[in-house]
């Protein structure tokens, strides 16, 4: 036994806690508009898609088999990381989910500030394209790779314990296999 699990179960349960938090931010994002005119316009697509993939993280079963180790200390340490790499990449792809509808909610003041109240028309065409180039601008910079350094920083500013957390590689490869 290497003494550790205390720490993976304290890692476990901040990275939980983590996930349930953007969870709730995930589920409260709007995703109708209040007219029905701007149904499918891109920040609204984008909205409705930041759900569903909200809903589909959820959705994925925990798995948490591992082999049968030698002794329970073992058996628990093989589950505690299994759980880990399950937890730490859902908080990926939350985190994901959450910068993404931030982006889309942004881009909705914007494109609100736009039309003060008016409807879109060849008067407002140029910076109503000005806010969905910005949208798809946001979009694309929510990269795997910011969301895994993002999470990581703020790991260490919070002083937690990291030593065993997964590879982009790792988290990578589990959302993969769940899609």
């Amino acid at each position: 036994m290497d003494g550790l699990n205390p720490y993976r179960t304290t890692r476990v349960a901040e990275i939980l806690a983590d996930f349930q938090t953007l969870q709730y931010y995930i589920a409260a994002a709007p995703v109708e508009p209040e007219n029905p005119d701007d149904y499918y316009t891109e920040g609204w697509a984008a909205l409705r898609q930041c759900a569903i993939d909200g809903q589909n993280i959820l959705d994925v079963a925990a798995d948490t088999s591992v082999p049968t180790a030698s002794d329970a200390d073992e058996q628990q340490k093989a589950e505690l990381k299994q759980i880990h790499l399950d937890a730490y990449s859902r908080r990926h792809e939350g985190q994901k989910i959450y910068l993404r509808q931030a982006a889309a909610q942004r881009w909705i003041k914007y494109r609100e500030q736009v039309l003060q109240g008016d409807r879109p028309s060849s008067r407002n065409r140029s910076p109503l394209r000005a806010c969905d180039n910005q949208l798809r601008a946001e979009l694309a910079a929510v990269s795997d790779e910011y969301i895994y350094s993002e999470l990581q920083a703020s790991d260490a500013a919070m002083g937690r314990w990291t030593a065993e957390d997964p590879s982009l590689r790792s988290v990578l490869r589990w959302l993969r296999g769940r899609r």
